[in-house]
């Protein structure tokens, strides 16, 4: 799975920029509340994006115990950046974990309902949570007047 260690240090870089980005927001505006977006925050949407990676890749495949990631306890951008440090440290693991296992099949359950997801479908789904979130994170920036950088990959390759 060492594609996967490869497309995790991409996806580690976009979110710097984003990082990079919210830390020029005033607090106020990081954690303001956006009706458009359910009432959420772009806080909001960060702690929901780690605390999907503990969920899906620690609790239901590493069989790990975590608390829910409460938002209201984060109080600045540096706060977000160490629980994504803690974050990274378990994508790690469960990359190690399942290295040479991409297409195991691991039984979820959710809700009541038992099912059999594999290695790359865990990791996938994780991975496009996060970017889905990485959208609503740059638009509510938008929303409150403020012009995001490009967090696509593509901006790594084309000079400043």
């Amino acid at each position: 799975m060492d594609v996967f260690l490869s497309q995790y240090d991409w996806i580690r870089r976009t979110r710097e920029t984003l990082f990079r980005y919210c830390e020029t927001l005033p607090y106020e505006d990081y954690v303001k509340e956006v009706e458009a977006f359910g009432g959420d925050s772009i806080r909001n949407l960060h702690a929901h994006v780690a605390d999907c990676y503990q969920t899906w890749l620690g609790i239901r495949a590493l069989e790990k115990q975590f608390s829910e990631i409460n938002p209201q306890t984060i109080h600045s951008v540096q706060d977000m950046r160490e629980i994504f440090a803690k974050t990274d440290d378990l994508v790690l693991e469960f990359l190690q974990e399942f290295k040479e296992n991409g297409d195991k099949n691991i039984q979820i359950t959710r809700n009541g309902e038992s099912w059999n997801v594999t290695v790359l479908w865990l990791f996938t789904h994780t991975a496009t949570h996060e970017f889905h979130h990485k959208g609503q994170i740059v638009k509510i920036g938008r929303q409150l007047g403020y012009i995001p950088p490009d967090t696509d990959l593509i901006e790594e390759f084309i000079p400043s």
